[in-house]
């Protein structure tokens, strides 16, 4: 009977996840489509030169942040705490945590942001030292970079409702966020460039500080709609506020390596000639696509639950957790890498190539996109494995993993920008990410005990012969299009059509060599469409 309950549990669970991860997945594709659009739009005014690249190390800076501060670090430190004192000392007590935590966060942001936009060229200096050779672009990238810095604040308002409302089964408003930054962007550029003359990408700045407020603005009534109603509480001596704390420092730099090595690759890219940093930016762009639809939903979405298992100390559960959460991203990411491979060229020119964006800029950041895809299984697993640290209050492990990450991205990246520019720094951030995934892997299955790592292997060689059979018919797909003319209706209908035929090719295929994940998959479809 207990094994009976076990397994419901675990099944339960399973579909909590899954679910949570299609919801949080179903806002991340509309916002990912509305991110290409805004690319689009990007590539169309700015192209690749000079304007593009002051923008796009402009806004990396305080989206670092975002993501370091604010949806790596804080929410590792934030949401097990809250999930605990959830859990054991009831509602009214994490609500508390929450306002205390927010009063307390907004204090430190509004220093950090004024004394951003005041230290702008210094910060310049430091993420881009290849701009200060060129004044023009250094000076725009400093007043561009003032006016998104208070981006950081809002957007980690943002991150701390979205984990309270994570942590109360509330998905929907934190994943449809980003698309109001797409949406504020891309009418940024059409309204403000068409009808009033502003330059292209000031339109952009102004269009990014404007989402931030936006964003926050949309996840108050739900958290208000939830019984956590804020207000300013200085009580910060509360000992959960204590814990949080104490977990915020070293998951700083666990929770965000990836956002770290590709910005050490900016860095590096800023030394190249120009257009380096926006090759590398778009190339990324398209990347983040599965990255974002799949790891990440799937890594917020399992936060909570891995939080609950590790408070109650399931550790079997977790583990289980840990499996089937790695196993279902497999089965998104490992097809999509080859996918990516093999059409790399073809997608980069149907999205960017018109405007300012010329054929040379196409197989610049197809060359860059190559050597990112190599890292995507990497990228996508590494949410996994460092939610799951979080989850066990253990922020430490993954900043030794990082810091030796880190180390390799830059000697890697100073190695290889040589003889391959922006692909060797591509490669290098893979490489990186590599590593530092299979470190977490091995110290966490050490931890957790014993891992099914006998069935997660088999799972992981189906799924990779399901992708090659679908490889197949796209290495032919590709030869139908005429690239080197960007987008034409000839070849939108070939890439869609290679997009459309291989997921039915892969979807057969999967269901031939009996891929366990396709049937999470088709009954969390089933349960949507109902």
């Amino acid at each position: 009977m207990a094994d009976n309950r076990t397994e419901s549990q675990s099944f339960s669970e399973e579909k909590a996840m899954t679910r949570a991860a299609g919801v949080v997945g179903m806002w991340t594709v509309l916002s990912r489509i509305l991110g290409f659009a805004r690319d689009v739009v990007t590539a169309l005014f700015l192209g690749a030169g000079l304007g593009a690249d002051a923008f796009f190390v402009a806004f990396r800076i305080p989206n670092l942040l975002r993501r370091l501060f604010a949806e790596g670090a804080f929410s590792a430190a934030f949401v097990p705490t809250y999930v605990e004192t959830l859990q054991k000392e009831g509602r009214s007590e994490a609500a508390r945590l929450a306002r205390i935590a927010f009063t307390f966060v907004a204090i430190v942001l509004a220093v950090v942001t004024v004394l951003g936009i005041i230290t702008s060229p210094w910060i310049v200096r430091l993420f881009a030292p290849g701009f200060i050779e060129y004044p023009e672009k250094f000076d725009l990238t400093v007043r561009l970079n003032q006016i998104m810095f208070p981006y950081i604040f809002f957007i980690s308002l943002v991150a701390l409702a979205s984990g309270v409302l994570n942590s109360l089964g509330h998905f929907s408003a934190p994943a449809a966020a980003p698309v109001i930054l797409n949406l504020c962007m891309i009418g940024g550029v059409l309204v403000f460039c068409t009808h009033f003359a502003v330059e292209p990408v000031y339109a952009l700045a102004w269009a990014v500080f404007a989402a931030g407020i936006l964003q926050l603005a949309l996840q108050l009534p739900f958290m208000s709609l939830l019984g956590v109603r804020l207000r300013p509480d200085f009580h910060f001596s509360y000992p959960p506020l204590k814990r949080v704390g104490r977990l915020f420092v070293p998951a700083a730099l666990g929770g965000a390596v990836y956002q770290i090595n590709v910005l050490v690759g900016t860095m590096l890219a800023s030394l190249l000639p120009a257009g380096g940093v926006s090759w590398l930016w778009y190339a990324d762009r398209i990347v983040e696509l599965p990255l974002g639809i799949f790891a990440i939903a799937l890594g917020t979405a399992v936060l909570p639950s891995m939080s609950r298992q590790a408070a109650n100390g399931d550790i079997a559960a977790l583990i289980r957790s840990v499996s089937f959460s790695l196993r279902v991203i497999a089965f998104f990411t490992i097809p999509a890498s080859v996918a990516l491979v093999v059409l790399r060229e073809p997608i980069v020119a149907v999205l960017f190539q018109r405007g300012l964006f010329s054929v040379a800029d196409t197989e610049a950041t197809a060359y860059a996109l190559l050597y990112y895809t190599l890292g995507l299984w990497a990228f996508s697993g590494l949410k996994v494995v460092t939610q799951a640290f979080f989850s066990l209050k253990d922020t430490k492990t993954p900043v030794k993993a990082s810091v030796v990450s880190v180390v390799v991205n830059l000697v890697a990246g100073l190695l290889l920008m040589g003889p391959m520019a922006q692909g060797g720094l591509a490669l290098a951030t893979s490489l990186a990410a590599a590593i530092n995934v299979a470190l977490l892997f091995v110290l966490l299955t050490r931890r957790l005990g014993q891992f099914p790592l006998a069935h997660f292997t088999a799972s992981l060689a189906r799924i990779l012969a399901a992708s090659l059979v679908m490889g197949g018919l796209l290495v032919y797909g590709r030869t139908l299009g005429e690239w080197g003319f960007g987008l034409t209706t000839h070849n939108g209908m070939v890439l869609l059509g290679c997009i459309l035929g291989g997921l039915v090719v892969f979807a057969g295929s999967a269901w031939l060599f009996r891929c366990g994940e396709l049937r999470s998959v088709v009954s969390l479809i089933k349960k949507r469409a109902v």
